[in-house]
C-alpha cells in the first residue's frame, strides 16, 4: 500500500470535506437571516398598518386587543401577535417611519435584540450605533442590554490619551475608540474603599466579566507579570494582547484618585514590555491607568511629555449606577415576561 498516496487522498479529502461544510454553514447562515430579515419586514408592515388606521379612522388602543384576537385565530401555529408585540411592532414602525429592509441595521437583528432597542435606547443614533455593535460583535440580549444599561455609547472612546500625538493614523483612532471612561466594575461586589490589589484579585477571578468590559479583541496574558530590570524586579498589574490592534496593553489600577507620578511608572512598564516581550511585528504597546477619579485637566497636562500612548479612565466599583447612567426603562426579563403573558 502507498502510504503517501493514502495520506495525499485523505487530506484532499479534508480539505473538500472542510469546504463542503464552510458552504453549508454560510448558506444556513445566509437562510436564517433572511428568514429574519422577512419577519422584521413583516412586522414592520404590520406596524405601520396599525399606525394608518389609528390615524385614519381614528381608532383608539382597543383595536390592537381586536386585532390579536383575529391574527391568533386566523394563524393560530404563528406565534408573535399578542397586543404587546402588536404593540411593540406599532412602536417599530413609529421609530423607523420608511421600510429600508436590507440597508439599515435593525432588520439584521432578532426581535427581541429591536425591542430592547426600542424600550431602552430613545435616541435613533444611539439605537443604530447599538445595533451595529451587536452585529459587529455578535452580543447576545442580555449582553446587549447590559452595554445599555452601563452607558457604553456614552462611554466609549471618551478616555483621556495622547494616543494622536504618539500613535500613527489610522490606528491611534483605533484605540482611541477601543478605551473608554469610566469603566463600570458593578459585577464585583467590592466596597469603595477596597485596594489595588483587592480589585486586580477580584478582577482575574471575574476575567470572563472584566474582558467583556474592556471590549472586544482583549485577550488575557496575565497579572503581576515579573520583569527584571537592572538587576530588580517589577510587576505589572494586568497584560493584555489586543488581537485587532496587535499590540500588548498594560493594565494599571489605582484604588486612589490620579497621581501625575502613575503616568511615569506606567510609562516604564510600557518600554518594559516593548523591549522584553514586544515581538518586531507587534504595535508598539499601549498603556491604560484606571484610577477611582481622576481630574482631567491635571491627567492632560501628565500626559503631554509622556512619550509611550496612554489612556487615563475612571472604574465604578459600586452597584449602583451614576445618575447619568441609570435607566428607568424595562428589563429584558420584564419585556419577555410581558409577552409571554399576553401570547
Amino acid at each position: 500500500m502507498d502510504l503517501h498516496k493514502v495520506s495525499k487522498n485523505e487530506t484532499a479529502y479534508t480539505t473538500w470535506l472542510g469546504n463542503l461544510k464552510q458552504r453549508i454553514q454560510t448558506k444556513q447562515m445566509r437562510a436564517v437571516q433572511s428568514v429574519n430579515s422577512e419577519l422584521i419586514k413583516l412586522y414592520w408592515e404590520i406596524g405601520h398598518s396599525i399606525l394608518e388606521k389609528q390615524q385614519q379612522q381614528k381608532w383608539g388602543t382597543k383595536v390592537i386587543d381586536r386585532l390579536a384576537r383575529d391574527l391568533r385565530a386566523a394563524f393560530p401555529e404563528m406565534k408573535g401577535f399578542s397586543p404587546s408585540n402588536l404593540k411593540y411592532m406599532r412602536r417599530f414602525a413609529e421609530a423607523y417611519p420608511e421600510c429600508k429592509i436590507g440597508q439599515q441595521p435593525a432588520d439584521q437583528l432578532p426581535w427581541f435584540h429591536n425591542i430592547v432597542l426600542l424600550t431602552q435606547v430613545p435616541s435613533l443614533t444611539a439605537r443604530e450605533w447599538y445595533a451595529i455593535k451587536t452585529i459587529e460583535h455578535g452580543w447576545s440580549r442580555n449582553v446587549l442590554g447590559m452595554q445599555i444599561e452601563t452607558g457604553l455609547f456614552e462611554r466609549e472612546g471618551k478616555a483621556i490619551s495622547n494616543f494622536s500625538q504618539r500613535l500613527p493614523a489610522p490606528q491611534s483612532d483605533l484605540v482611541t475608540a477601543v478605551l473608554k471612561d469610566p469603566y463600570v466594575f458593578d459585577f464585583l461586589g467590592l466596597s469603595q474603599h477596597a485596594n489595588d490589589r483587592s480589585i486586580e484579585n477580584a478582577l482575574v477571578d471575574q476575567i470572563v466579566r472584566f474582558l467583556l468590559e474592556l471590549g472586544t479583541g482583549f485577550s488575557f496574558v496575565g497579572h503581576q507579570i515579573h520583569v527584571e530590570i537592572g538587576g530588580e524586579d517589577f510587576f505589572i498589574d494586568l497584560l493584555f494582547y489586543h488581537l485587532k490592534l496587535r499590540c500588548y496593553v498594560v493594565v494599571e489600577l489605582k484604588a486612589t484618585a490620579f497621581k501625575p507620578e502613575y503616568t511615569g511608572q506606567l510609562n516604564f512598564y510600557l518600554a518594559a514590555v516593548d523591549t522584553e516581550l514586544k515581538h518586531p511585528q507587534d504595535h508598539p504597546t499601549i498603556g491604560l491607568l484606571l484610577c477611582k477619579k481622576h481630574n482631567r485637566i491635571v491627567a492632560e497636562y501628565s500626559l503631554r511629555n509622556i512619550s509611550s500612548p496612554i489612556g487615563i479612565s475612571e472604574y465604578l466599583l459600586t452597584e449602583v449606577l451614576p445618575k447619568e447612567l441609570e435607566t428607568s426603562l424595562p428589563s429584558i426579563e420584564q419585556i419577555e415576561i410581558e409577552l409571554k403573558q399576553n401570547h
